[in-house]
């Protein structure tokens, strides 16, 4: 028996009709997307945050508990000063304001 062609074609046409329409989704150009936001995302480290962007850099523990050892971070246990969380830490160089959040983030999350 002769396979009829027209015959496939219409198969093929039924079986597409009975695919569900999938929606295209939309291919993101990273190129115009803004950057990841830097910064203190949960908001511990209040108006310090703002400080450390205009601290000019490479700075050092020393420096920073000079200028901002009064501000106040919120901890598991409460509030401490700037001085206290960077206590225990010896004397570091800093190269940004990321660099500082960080080592106070991991401090207050021990």
């Amino acid at each position: 028996m002769p396979d009829d062609k027209r015959s496939q074609d219409e198969n093929k046409d039924n079986e597409q009709s009975q695919q569900p329409d999938r929606k295209q989704e939309e291919v993101r150009d990273r190129a115009h997307e803004d950057r990841a936001m830097s910064g203190d995302p949960g908001g511990r480290l209040g108006d310090l945050d703002e400080a450390l962007e205009i601290q000019n850099y490479p700075t050092t523990t020393e420096e920073l508990v000079e200028a901002y050892g009064d501000y106040e971070i919120e901890t598991q246990g409460g509030t401490e000063s700037l001085e206290e969380v960077l206590a225990s830490t010896k004397n570091q160089t800093y190269d940004s304001a990321d660099d500082v959040r960080s080592r106070i983030l991991g401090l207050i999350h021990r």
